[in-house]
């Protein structure tokens, strides 16, 4: 079971959502690097489960020890290795589901794939407790990025059918990420997440879940980063995306629309712009053959419902191979879309900042 990301800037994450520890180990970080703490604290609460009603009771304090990697907080060279302690967990919650797996988890096939000795506690190395770390590398990375100009932010686009004011995809500045990155809760339209959070909070009393949608803008990003084929800028960040558990899908500018439309309502007109080449709109959503064109790079990514509900569901006894009905326990967040909203912005951070340092 590996976990691992990277060709300049490497990442693997380890541990499960009940064990002692979950953490990170980055490598490739440039020596001299100096890490602002409280930046990335303030980050990682973004994440940070228990802090809300619209998110599960769980709560964990997600405090960071720094085991190597930093001399007086200042990356010397050496791979950083982050941990986080786990201490708020009810491991005797998931007893029962050894045997019954849960729909929409991947208890079932980690069963098959590691012939039962998987750790089903809270959903073990597949939970999204292992976002925490990935959070730790994103949020070092957005620093890294910010000092080279390059802003990244998300907002919730939509939770069911529920839809947010979207990014203009030509026109973003800094000042609009960060005012996204600030609200309590990540939207653009006040009104609009007053209607998520009651509808969020409407599922919870039926005892069911919501999933959404979230946008992401990457700003500052020069033209020529990226390469085609398989190792494009739509193809390095869709594979770490698709790393947070929940993600079912993601497009980039126009994504699935673009195929009901004719080429010339989806082309985007380039002109000339104080020196620089510039389109008028962004369909293409900053990327053209796996490149960057210069234009505000987004993307959007689909988060599934929360699986673990508390109405009965139907499943089946793996050692008894016959059905079986299953009502899940525990604490779980009723729409997980708004804690994934930090996730995102990590995870294009740290592609982004991968490529970055290949072309630098």
């Amino acid at each position: 079971m590996a976990s691992f990301y990277g060709q300049n800037i490497k990442i693997s994450i380890f541990g499960q959502s009940h064990s002692d520890a979950i953490g990170v180990v980055v490598d490739g970080l440039s020596a001299g690097f100096k890490i602002d703490f409280d930046q990335l604290r303030a980050f990682m609460l973004r994440r940070a489960p228990g802090r809300n009603e619209y998110s599960t009771k769980r709560r964990e304090e997600d405090a960071l020890e720094f085991l190597s990697g930093l001399d007086n907080g200042v990356a010397c060279g050496a791979p950083l290795c982050a941990v986080i302690r786990n201490s708020d967990t009810r491991s005797a919650d998931y007893d029962k589901l050894r045997n019954i797996p849960r729909p929409g988890h991947a208890d079932y096939t980690a069963h098959i794939k590691y012939g039962g000795h998987n750790d089903i506690r809270g959903g073990g190395h597949f939970s999204g407790r292992l976002t925490a770390p990935l959070c730790v590398a994103g949020g070092i990375c957005l620093q890294m990025l910010a000092r080279q100009g390059i802003e990244i932010a998300a907002h919730i686009q939509s939770i069911a059918d529920i839809e947010d004011v979207a990014f203009d995809p030509v026109i973003i500045s800094a000042k609009d990420l960060r005012a996204a990155k600030t609200a309590e809760f990540p939207v653009i339209s006040a009104e609009s997440g007053m209607k998520m959070r009651q509808a969020i909070e409407n599922a919870r009393r039926d005892g069911d879940s919501l999933g959404g949608v979230i946008e992401c803008a990457a700003i500052g990003l020069p033209a020529g980063l990226g390469e085609p084929m398989f190792d494009g800028v739509e193809n390095r960040v869709a594979q770490i995306v698709f790393g947070i558990p929940a993600v079912k899908g993601i497009e980039f500018g126009n994504g699935f629309i673009s195929a009901r439309l004719r080429g010339s309502e989806n082309n985007d007109a380039f002109y000339v712009e104080d020196g620089a080449v510039k389109t008028r709109t962004n369909n293409h959503g900053g990327v053209l053959g796996g490149i960057t064109s210069g234009m505000p790079v987004i993307f959007r990514a689909a988060i599934k419902p929360t699986p673990s509900i508390a109405l009965e569901q139907e499943s089946v006894n793996l050692p008894e191979m016959a059905d079986a009905k299953l009502t899940i326990s525990g604490r779980h967040d009723p729409c997980i879309v708004p804690r994934a909203v930090p996730c995102i912005e990590a995870a294009a951070a740290i592609a982004i900042a991968d490529m970055m340092i290949r072309e630098l």
